[in-house]
């Protein structure tokens, strides 16, 4: 095959055909800086504010300078907690959850070096929230509250309409990571009732280098970078034209495309999970099949290693992944599945295929045509299955 089968869209998307379109003026004739007095770099500045119009309908914000542009996700929740600590310098309590992606868990973990105290959520066996423990640890100390809205391995969809109505009639600063949910899923930040909330536009379709964060007005915070006067002093720096203009573009169409991810991708998800599943009895679903993301799924294969797994898939043309983009690089099984408990025996050979709009058909029946090779083979030279038997036996760690 010659084209790769890419299955690894909450790392990374490929930039859409009319996102480059729109791009490309101003990484060519339309350079200017957006802060130049003379007409040829101040024009540009009107396709800022119009971008910024485009990313605030996609997460239903009221007034487009309620958006503030960054580099990266990862800079939009740093950007949310640590202004929001720097505001409420009284305050030393910090509520998380312990499957969030690393930009908020690393610093978390910075933070509780500093003296913070962090209370970190925990989740059940299908990766669900436990709301009884987020709401006993708000207290008068609480300083912000962040919780993503989807998972990014799992896809598993947290309940924030609830936890939004419940720090709202609390008083408390609430942020959610909206990076796998935006462009998938509708949001409406009011009735989230957040007060911060963080996107990024690689993972819809636009370019990497792109982020955004939501900025309720009225949320007291102050900027964590100094220097010029660009987004009105919340996030100065010379702006990233290109990519905010690709942004605006991405958002358009991730509004446009929306129930397509609910009809068509969620489909052919559902064909390629429920495929797996029958073929291999080895195989599991991480993660609740009910409430996530129309695009993701995370399945175990007990007894063999999630990377060989991806080799030999990466041998046949297709990309997937074994979790975090973020943290790939080791051997250690994922954190979210060990904060739901997934089994030793599983959470090595856990694999996540996630699909986006440009996914087809025969994408998803090219990986089922391959996977009963790549597993069978696996499952042969593992010590711990037996093949004649077509059963595991315990790992003795």
């Amino acid at each position: 095959m010659n084209t790769t089968v890419y299955l690894d869209n909450n790392a990374t998307t490929m930039v859409a055909p009319e996102v480059l379109d729109a791009m490309m003026p101003f990484l060519t004739e339309r350079y200017g800086n957006p802060s130049s007095m003379h007409g040829f770099g101040g024009s540009v500045a009107k396709d800022i504010e119009r971008a910024r119009q485009s990313v605030a309908r996609l997460i239903g914000a009221d007034h487009d300078y309620e958006i503030v542009f960054t580099a990266t996700g990862t800079e939009s929740d740093n950007m949310a907690i640590q202004g929001a600590l720097a505001y409420y310098r009284d305050r030393r309590h910090v509520i998380t959850s312990r499957v969030e992606h690393p930009a908020v868990l690393s610093l978390c973990k910075k933070l509780e070096k500093e003296g913070y105290r962090i209370t970190y959520v925990p989740v059940d066996h299908e990766g669900n929230l436990d709301m009884g423990v987020l709401k006993e640890a708000v207290d008068d100390d609480t300083a912000i509250v962040s919780i993503m809205y989807a998972n990014n391995e799992t896809g598993v969809i947290f309940p924030i309409d609830e936890i939004g109505l419940f720090l709202k009639e609390r008083g408390i600063p609430f942020h959610v990571d909206a990076v796998q949910a935006a462009g998938k899923v509708p949001i409406d930040v009011n009735r989230i009732q957040c007060d911060l909330l963080t996107i990024s536009g690689h993972k819809f379709h636009s370019p990497k280098g792109i982020g955004a964060l939501y900025v309720r007005r009225g949320t007291r915070m102050r900027p964590i970078l100094f220097g010029g006067h660009q987004e009105k002093g919340r996030r100065p720096g010379t702006e990233n034209v290109p990519g905010i203009v690709g942004m605006g573009k991405a958002a358009e169409l991730a509004l446009t495309h929306l129930p397509e991810y609910a009809g068509r991708v969620s489909a052919l998800r559902d064909r390629l999970e429920n495929g797996i599943l029958a073929l291999f009895k080895n195989a599991g679903l991480n993660g609740n099949r009910d409430r996530r993301v129309p695009n993701t799924t995370n399945v175990g294969f007990e007894y063999i290693e999630g990377e060989a797994i991806l080799l030999y898939l990466d041998g046949q043309g297709i990309a997937a992944s074994s979790g975090s983009a973020c943290s790939s690089g080791t051997l250690e099984p994922s954190h979210v599945l060990r904060a739901m408990g997934v089994p030793f025996t599983s959470a090595h050979g856990s694999i996540r295929f996630s699909l986006s709009r440009f996914t087809a058909e025969r994408d998803v029946d090219h990986v089922l045509a391959v996977m009963p090779d790549v597993v069978n083979r696996l499952l042969d030279i593992s010590p711990y299955w037996d093949s004649e038997k077509k059963e595991g036996r315990p790992i003795t760690l």
